[in-house]
């Protein structure tokens, strides 16, 4: 189902909010990256985050993380405040994060991989993990087919296959991914978008980084426009598209 598909489909109706981000500042020590950064993502929907390099968008994601504790402003999932909880935590709470860069652990194979993914899943049993292997697979069958080879001897877009079915691994409630298609061939892109597709009608709610911005607002129901570590624009995606001016001055279309 297309990004403005979805958004019909939810129009009229009361959608819970998952996540809630509030006047947020962060950065790495003295210097300051994020500033005022607010919005939500609603249960069910797919939020793309959208700007040039150097927008502050990897900085937002890591922020959300727990890996970078902000300065200034609150995150929430659920009602429930982030503050104060390790990135473990987070994850168990329900939000896991694919990186920029894959990083899958190269000396380890695709399956060890994935199972790291487990360690903070809910209700977290042997039966459990062996079935989100098993639904793992369903989603990534080119895993399957490698699952004792080594990570870091997989192409470009398995790794980054793996990175994502390691993170959907935990059985998020909010699946982060960062820069989705860095480095990869359109065919690969694509291939991926489906797979995502797939994992988002299985409940996963999901907030996409992304620097092919005709990617991340056709697959997405909202977006976020970010610059300079600012929010400057926020909508359905689909009306960002079809504005040819905001394109041109914002995404550099």
């Amino acid at each position: 189902m297309a990004g403005s598909d979805r958004g019909k489909w939810q129009m009229g109706r009361q959608v819970p909010e998952l996540l809630r981000i509030e006047g947020v500042d962060s950065g790495y020590g003295s210097i300051q990256v994020l500033r005022q950064i607010s919005f939500t993502v609603n249960r069910g929907e797919i939020v793309a985050i959208v700007g040039a390099n150097g927008a502050g968008k990897t900085t937002l994601l890591r922020t959300i993380s727990g890996l970078i504790k902000p300065t200034r402003g609150s995150i929430s999932l659920e009602g429930v405040s982030l503050a104060g909880h390790t990135t473990s935590e987070i994850v168990a709470m329900g939000l896991t994060q694919a990186p920029e860069g894959r990083r899958v652990f190269s000396g380890m194979s695709v399956e060890e991989n994935l199972r790291l993914g487990a360690l903070r899943r809910p209700g977290k049993t042997r039966q459990s993990v062996n079935e989100g292997l098993e639904h793992t697979y369903e989603c990534f069958p080119r895993l399957r087919e490698r699952r004792d080879q080594l990570a870091g001897t997989l192409s470009g877009g398995e790794q980054q296959m793996c990175a994502i079915g390691r993170a959907f691994m935990a059985k998020p409630q909010l699946l982060m991914i960062d820069e989705l298609s860095l480095g990869l061939a359109p065919v690969i892109v694509e291939e991926l978008l489906r797979t995502l597709e797939t994992i988002h009608e299985s409940g996963c709610t999901i907030l996409l980084v992304e620097q092919d911005v005709s990617v991340a607002l056709s697959f997405s129901d909202r977006a976020v426009v970010m610059q300079s570590g600012c929010i400057v624009l926020s909508g359905e995606a689909s009306s960002l598209r079809a504005d040819g001016e905001i394109v041109k001055t914002y995404l550099g279309g």
